[in-house]
């Protein structure tokens, strides 16, 4: 059985085809980086009209590489939410048409479900249940992952997720945009311990993160340190390190609440080298497990809309030809059953 999936949550259009005993077969995927870079950020309408211009070709690219005509496609699966609305509407257009002109059912796709299956496009794959810590530019939550499709958020992030947070704070070191990776390779030449940087609600009883003052205190340490190169450096080795401490200190509570000795740690931030660093030293103290999709599936991709779809598509979900799509949709509320 094969499944069509399709990504086009922001700024990235994917297309893959995943087939439940040969695995995954194609993964196409263009990134509109260079594009909204002269602007400094995503720009809504932008990206929803180059998702127009690029699915249909991806789509045929992804068929193609895997051997595929539509014939041999069970269902076309889509990311319905959360996301930018424009944008999820191309990818809910372009799927449902598909499927209603092949006949084929079309299955909606939690976006952050899809994050947080991507370990399982790998030979090695985490067993249920397992925490999952979803850490991306606009997402950072614990998840209690008791089974497969039960999902409760434990923590989430009461302000900026840490993606954003890493990508203002690289605009304030004067680093262009998509700032994140560079704030890291920066960080690489930085000293650690010259700058100590705040551990943001490590105290709360909660589980939830805050990393807005993150970027206050980035922007002050600046203004006062000096703008030179080594200086910018062990800022942003400071910050990175403190992102990198209360992720772990958050999962590692998480942890001992649920006594589950694995941990899945996917979206675009979980990339970061000193992130997984920290993580992989969490739970090795823990006599533990982690688990991550490889980088190329941390980003949005088709392959894990395809991957999600599968699942959701053996559950008997389904969805009619409405076009319909929800830019929030809470994880922890879907259902086992979606609108048919």
């Amino acid at each position: 059985m094969r499944i069509l999936g399709i990504e086009s949550s922001c700024d990235e259009t994917g297309a893959a085809v995943y087939d439940d005993t040969e695995g995954l077969l194609s993964n196409a995927l263009y990134s509109q980086i260079a594009m909204h870079a002269e602007y400094g950020g995503v720009v809504p309408e932008l990206a929803s009209r180059d998702h127009i211009k690029k699915a249909l070709p991806l789509i045929e690219k992804a068929l193609q590489d895997s051997g595929s005509v539509p014939e041999d496609i069970a269902a076309v699966a889509y990311t319905a939410g959360p996301g930018l609305v424009g944008a999820l509407m191309v990818g809910a257009a372009v799927a449902r048409s598909l499927a209603y002109a092949w006949g084929k059912p079309a299955v909606p796709v939690n976006h952050m479900e899809g994050h947080l299956l991507a370990p399982m496009l790998e030979e090695r794959r985490p067993e249920f249940p397992f925490l999952a810590l979803l850490v991306s530019g606009g997402h950072t939550m614990i998840i209690d992952v008791s089974a497969p499709g039960c999902y409760r958020i434990m923590g989430q992030s009461v302000d900026d997720a840490a993606g954003e947070a890493f990508d203002k704070t690289a605009k304030l070191l004067g680093l262009p945009y998509p700032g994140g990776p560079l704030l890291s390779k920066l960080a690489e030449q930085g000293v650690s311990g010259r700058f100590h940087f705040p551990r943001p609600m490590a105290d709360s009883p909660n589980l939830d993160f805050s990393f807005s003052g993150l970027k206050t205190f980035a922007a002050n340490t600046i203004r006062e340190a000096g703008d030179t190169e080594q200086d910018r450096a062990d800022i942003a080795r400071a910050f990175e390190e403190a992102v990198t401490s209360i992720l772990a200190l958050k999962a590692g509570k998480a942890l001992k609440q649920t006594r589950y000795k694995r941990l899945v740690v996917a979206g675009g931030v979980s990339a970061n080298r000193s992130i997984r660093k920290g993580l992989q030293a969490l739970m090795e103290s823990l006599g533990g497990e982690v688990f991550y999709p490889r980088p190329e599936f941390c980003t949005d991709n088709g392959a894990m809309i395809a991957y999600a779809g599968m699942f959701r598509f053996k559950m008997g979900q389904r969805a009619d030809l409405t076009v319909s799509v929800r830019p929030r949709w809470p994880l922890d509320t879907l259902e086992q059953k979606y609108d048919r």
